[in-house]
């Protein structure tokens, strides 16, 4: 019987990475702006945001509620979708708003 060598404890850990979903998120912020970043757990991350803890952005513009939150499969699909969604205009980031993680892909990445 041929034995199978076990996965590394590194790879294990990436596997288990790759496994969680990802989220991307959109923050309106008190000047009306709107803040895209990424995180694994949104309301974790928006409570950084809303405590003065989260990106240099939010603490110079306070948020003031999460407009969205889109799923994404793996980091790097949440990192491209952020991009694309960083280069859109305020008004058409807005329209995001109430799309699924697929749709909001569909329609900002093809």
């Amino acid at each position: 019987m041929a034995r199978t060598a076990s996965p590394s404890p590194r790879a294990l850990a990436a596997r288990q990475r790759a496994a969680r979903r990802w989220y991307v998120y959109l923050i309106v912020c008190k000047s009306g702006a709107i803040y895209t970043g990424i995180a694994l757990d949104v309301a974790a991350r928006y409570a950084q945001h809303v405590a003065g803890n989260g990106a240099r952005y939010t603490r110079a513009n306070p948020p003031v509620r999460l407009l969205a939150r889109f799923s994404c499969p793996n980091q790097s699909v949440a990192g491209a979708l952020e991009a694309a969604i960083k280069k859109l205009p305020a008004a058409a980031k807005r329209k995001l708003a109430g799309k699924s993680g697929a749709a909001a892909r569909k329609l900002v990445l093809g």
